[in-house]
């Protein structure tokens, strides 16, 4: 892919073991909602640990428009002085979420019902997203959502005056809808309720809670019915953000397949409804251990350290999907040197993430040597047990994830990967590749 500004790198085969700490950034599904919640309770919050990359500061500056105080002071700690449910101003400008589809979505749920005027839009990769997955239901709210065709930013949005709370099944697992339904339900009166098949990150109900919202869950088979009462007045509540597992997963993963190599990394979230790769890789052989497990603002955190060693090849059921959507390109570097066939079952989100993920993941694979396959939803890596040729130029599709996980394979392929570019990694894992680098990677530019 050849786009303006490219910033191409270029990852070396490691000339000896990974050893040592890799903080990771803070969670940034955690991030984001902080920010908004903060914003919509009464009182200063104070967040530790938020994840500084680009998306979240994207958020920042859009709560900073609708009327929060959302400051960074020298020691790191973010404050956030809300305006309270219904206090939001109108913006005078327009709202340009970055490359963050999270922060797009989550915030359609807010602008759904409060009665002001907003416009929204994104860089190329965000404006080429549908979100008429979340526009569907809001508007059911009566707000109204103008935007190109299929549902694409830039969007208009005229939040309803007198809102409607939701009843809605979701009928295609997403936190990110689960989340726009129930943040909109907060300036809604009554209960809203939204029933997801299977059960997807529940970030958005453990921060309700904190912020003093009453929120009910009923399990019902692999799926939740989540409620919301309306209206509630959200207090201020500090926040720790933990270490970002989805982060995580990329030293984790360079650990597991670069030969003799163990790292640390400390305080890493480990909410049961976002390890699902932590589980796949743990049923592959991986030698990962958790230590200092415990509970940071409700979520539950531990120290992992990961050694190398040999993976075999597994089936990934698509139940799974939701508890490790965004860790499907790095679980398919580690299967492309596990032994044997690696299936991973029913990855339709994966075609509207950043970008079509699912076919990204095969080309990054095909391009280095590895024997990969579509099948419908699935994706199947063929691993061999042994390092990849590599020697590839990756085009990453303005996909961060997409690009970290070829920076990973060329550490332990026979030759190196490229990136075409990897200037997007910075709106998800700040610092990536000093962290890399300083741990004994060889990541530089071509």
């Amino acid at each position: 892919m050849d786009h303006s500004g490219a910033r191409p790198l270029r990852s070396h085969r490691a000339a000896a073991p990974l050893a040592g700490h890799v903080a990771v950034p803070g969670d940034k599904s955690i991030s984001h909602r902080a920010l908004m919640f903060g914003a919509l309770a009464i009182g200063e919050t104070r967040i530790t640990g938020l994840l500084t990359g680009e998306d979240v500061l994207r958020t920042a500056a859009a709560m900073r428009a609708l009327g929060a105080e959302v400051t960074r002071e020298p020691d790191g700690i973010w404050r956030v002085a809300g305006r309270g449910i219904g206090g939001l101003t109108e913006p005078t400008d327009v709202l340009d979420m970055g490359n963050s589809g999270t922060a797009a979505r989550l915030l359609c749920g807010i602008l759904a019902t409060h009665p002001l005027f907003a416009v929204m839009t994104g860089d190329a990769s965000l404006r080429g997203r549908p979100m008429r997955r979340v526009t569907d239901p809001l508007a059911k709210t009566g707000a109204r959502f103008m935007t190109r065709e299929g549902g694409r930013l830039p969007m208009a949005i005229q939040g309803a005056t007198d809102a409607l709370p939701l009843d809605y099944r979701v009928p295609v697992p997403s936190a990110q809808v689960k989340s726009a339904v129930l943040l909109a339900g907060l300036n809604a009166p009554g209960i809203t309720r939204v029933e997801e098949p299977e059960a997807t990150r529940d970030h958005s109900e453990n921060m309700l809670r904190h912020f003093g919202a009453t929120v009910d869950v009923q399990v019902v088979g692999n799926g939740r019915i989540v409620s919301l009462v309306g209206q509630p007045e959200l207090r201020a509540a500090d926040v720790v953000v933990p270490g970002d597992p989805s982060s995580a997963a990329f030293p984790m993963v360079a650990a597991l397949l670069v030969p003799g190599s163990r790292l640390t990394i400390p305080a890493v979230g480990l909410n049961p409804l976002r390890t699902g790769l932590f589980a796949t890789l743990l049923e592959m052989g991986a030698d990962i251990a958790v230590h200092n497990r415990r509970l940071e603002g409700g979520e539950p955190v531990g120290d992992l350290v990961v050694s190398a060693g040999p993976l075999r090849a597994v089936d990934v059921p698509a139940e799974r999907a939701p508890s490790m959507i965004d860790e499907y390109p790095i679980l398919a570097v580690a299967a492309s040197m596990a032994v044997g066939t690696t299936r991973m079952r029913g990855l339709k989100e994966l075609r509207v993430k950043e970008s079509d993920r699912l076919a990204g993941t095969a080309a990054l694979l095909a391009g280095n040597g590895v024997r990969v396959e579509i099948e419908g939803d699935d994706l199947i890596v063929h691993g061999t047990g042994k390092p990849p040729a590599g020697g590839g130029l990756v085009a990453t599709h303005m996909d961060h994830r997409i690009a970290m996980s070829a920076l990973v394979l060329g550490l332990a392929t026979e030759q190196p990967v490229t990136a075409d570019d990897a200037g997007f990694i910075e709106t998800s894992f700040t610092d990536f590749i000093g962290l890399m680098n300083g741990v004994g990677a060889d990541l530089r530019a071509p």
